[in-house]
């Protein structure tokens, strides 16, 4: 399986059981990974280094305004798309396999978290996987040490405040925050 089909899969299918191709795929895009996000951490580099090697990572070109300040996890890369103007910080973690969309102008917390995958709650099938794409607007902060949770769409101008766990879908222009998140104001332009 490459690439190409194992994101079409995961949009139509939305399970991975365990040992099957999908899931061998994963296994081997993780090696891939690892290997490219150590060239990223392990030594001091420019930004044009860094964004060379995360276009690497992600499979696609990354605009000339992207930064990353390292280190950086991922657990597969190739389905990331980034926008223009983003910003992520130190120590972030993205499980991108369901997919993450970053919108233009968008500045990402240290520590924060992004999971596109759950594990089944059934016992038996505890090591299936359901993916499900996370999709960031445009002009977005998200505080540090948030957590965004699989399935969840964030709105155009919205703020994800530091340390909240995004559970559910947030609207434009508002600002979340808490465990789970939950509206605390309305953004007035």
């Amino acid at each position: 399986m490459d690439t190409e089909q194992f994101k079409e899969n995961v949009k139509k299918n939305s399970y991975i059981v365990a040992g099957s191709e999908m899931h061998m795929h994963m296994h081997e895009a993780a090696e891939r990974a690892r290997q490219i996000t150590a060239e990223i951490n392990n030594c001091p580099r420019t930004m044009p280094e860094i964004r060379k090697i995360f276009a690497k990572l992600i499979g696609r070109e990354v605009d000339e305004s992207f930064g990353l300040f390292p280190p950086f996890y991922t657990d597969y890369g190739m389905n990331i798309k980034l926008g223009k103007h983003v910003f992520i910080n130190t120590c972030c973690c993205f499980q991108d396999q369901g997919g993450i969309e970053i919108g233009d102008n968008v500045q990402i917390g240290h520590q924060t978290v992004i999971a596109t995958l759950n594990h089944d709650l059934n016992p038996d099938k505890r090591w299936d996987m359901v993916p499900a794409p996370v999709k960031i607007g445009n002009n977005v902060w998200i505080g540090a040490h948030s957590t965004i949770l699989s399935g969840v769409s964030i709105g155009d101008n919205s703020v994800i405040a530091a340390g909240a766990v995004v559970t559910k879908d947030v609207p434009p222009n508002v600002v979340v925050g808490g465990v789970p998140a939950k509206i605390i104001k309305t953004i007035q332009k």
